[in-house]
């Protein structure tokens, strides 16, 4: 079996430059609703099949993700097989650029792990289709400042969905991951009163923690963090945090975080049912980033806007969880319903042909 046929994806492209050492994978799964954006991760992946597979799935995830946040895009997602501290450069990114230019526009690129607002400014030069470029290049800047308040949106509706309001203040939240987004995260926490202990294993994202934010309980590890008597668990770093082993010291009532790929597997999410944790599905809640991206993409930039737009996260976690409970199902199962809903309902419109 291809894996077209295997994983559903419209388009699956190896891009290779061997002067700069490019060596990329762009997956488009859907144009349903629109060109597919994600954005481009630059990571030192073990083999190329260990890239393709984190690639794929990724890209599918962002047709959800897109889906759900109302957005008329599609979803795609590419990586960079390589360590962006020795790899990266002017040229790669410029020939990363042109592969992009290549797809002539089905397939829209922003950051992610391992990228950043410069790198985007360095592909847009090869390419009309980028997102989250600086301001100084007339784009948006850095989206996980969105993340982060999306993030926080959702953690508030789950509070409401769990103890009947809206209130964090006296709540422990346990914040594993004080990077792009985690840092952003944290202020909005501490100004509704919210307990937050956190760990990360970058000791200079500790440190600024450390400076900035002294209440701020800092632990040693993951593993100590979710058995540290926490209310909310926030995973905000890389994904696959929620496993077999994780479940059986993990001790909070919610988990609402900006992690892709949260759930080691699928059946985790039942197990947290099982549990009576309250999970809220990653790529519902850590969409603030791509709403961002999709409003500088999609016309002129209005932070305000997508600012708006990101508060709407709280209605949509709402809308979830209220569906999941009265379906007697998970609120994974719940969130993917209503997105392939919406990809099918919106979808349909292309059938119908426009003349101009």
């Amino acid at each position: 079996m291809s894996i077209f046929d295997a994983t559903g994806h419209e388009q699956v492209v190896f891009c290779h430059d061997p002067d700069t050492g490019l060596r990329a994978i762009i997956a488009v799964y859907s144009t349903a609703l629109g060109p597919a954006l994600g954005g481009t991760r630059f990571y030192p992946y073990a083999s190329e099949e260990e890239a393709l597979t984190d690639v794929l799935h990724l890209s599918e995830g962002m047709a959800y993700k897109n889906a759900i946040a109302g957005l008329d895009h599609g979803g795609g997602k590419a990586v960079i097989w390589g360590d962006p501290e020795t790899l990266k450069s002017e040229a790669l990114l410029r020939a990363y650029g042109r592969f992009v230019e290549s797809l002539g526009g089905r397939y829209v690129t922003a950051c992610d792990v391992g990228t950043y607002v410069e790198d985007m400014d360095h592909i847009a030069r090869e390419t009309r289709h980028v997102s989250g470029r600086s301001p100084e290049a007339g784009g948006a800047g850095d989206s996980s400042i969105l993340t982060a308040f999306g993030v926080y949106q959702a953690m508030r509706s789950a509070a409401q969905h769990r103890w009947g309001a809206v209130d964090l203040n006296g709540r422990t939240v346990g914040v594993a991951g004080l990077g792009k987004v985690g840092r952003h995260l944290i202020p909005h926490l501490v100004e509704a009163g919210a307990e937050v202990v956190a760990c990360d294993v970058n000791d200079a994202a500790i440190r600024w923690t450390r400076e900035h934010f002294p209440q701020v309980r800092i632990v040693a590890d993951n593993d100590e963090l979710i058995a540290s008597g926490i209310h909310v668990y926030a995973p905000c770093a890389l994904g696959g945090v929620l496993d077999e082993d994780a479940l059986k010291t993990l001790d909070a009532e919610i988990v609402c975080g900006a992690a892709n790929n949260q759930l080691a597997a699928p059946h985790i999410a039942d197990e947290l049912e099982r549990a009576g944790i309250l999970y809220c599905p990653d790529y519902v809640v850590n969409s603030g980033g791509v709403i961002q991206v999709a409003d500088e993409y999609d016309g002129a930039f209005d932070f305000k806007r997508a600012e708006r737009r990101t508060a709407g996260i709280f209605a949509t976690t709402g809308r979830i969880l209220d569906r999941a409970k009265g379906e007697g199902t998970t609120p994974v199962a719940a969130a993917n319903a209503l997105a392939e809903e919406r990809m099918a309902a919106v979808g349909r419109l292309q059938r119908l042909r426009l003349f101009r």
